[in-house]
């Protein structure tokens, strides 16, 4: 499975900004998804993920703010991200779960990163 993360970008405080990410092949809907971020200095940290059964999950930092959806026709997996704050500020990395749940679990695949940073 490849995965292709895009959509990143500079931002201004209070805005928004739609990452996607676009997988290869046929199992896609059998996956969960989830995004992940990278703050300079900080270790990884969970975002968001949603399951094959379409189940979201999100960390307490980004509730109410972020959303992630999935389009299986399209093999795609979205997050937007509404009211973004500095701390927002981070590499976003998408990733596959084979076991489909999405949380708290270990991710099978990963893409490569791309940069959201928001000016405050």
């Amino acid at each position: 499975v490849q995965l292709q993360a895009s959509g990143g970008g500079l931002v201004q405080a209070g805005g928004s900004l739609t990452l996607s990410c676009a997988a290869s092949g046929r199992a896609f809907s059998r996956y969960a998804m989830g995004w992940f971020r990278q703050a300079p200095g900080k270790e990884r940290e969970f975002v968001a993920a949603v399951s094959w059964s379409r189940t979201t999950y999100y960390a307490d930092s980004v509730k109410g703010r972020f959303t992630i959806s999935r389009d299986n026709a399209k093999n795609t997996v979205h997050l937007q991200m509404n009211s973004l704050k500095s701390e927002d500020t981070a590499v976003y990395y998408c990733a596959a779960d084979t076991s489909g749940i999405g949380y708290r679990v270990e991710y099978d695949y990963w893409g490569q990163g791309t940069l959201v940073t928001v000016s405050s």
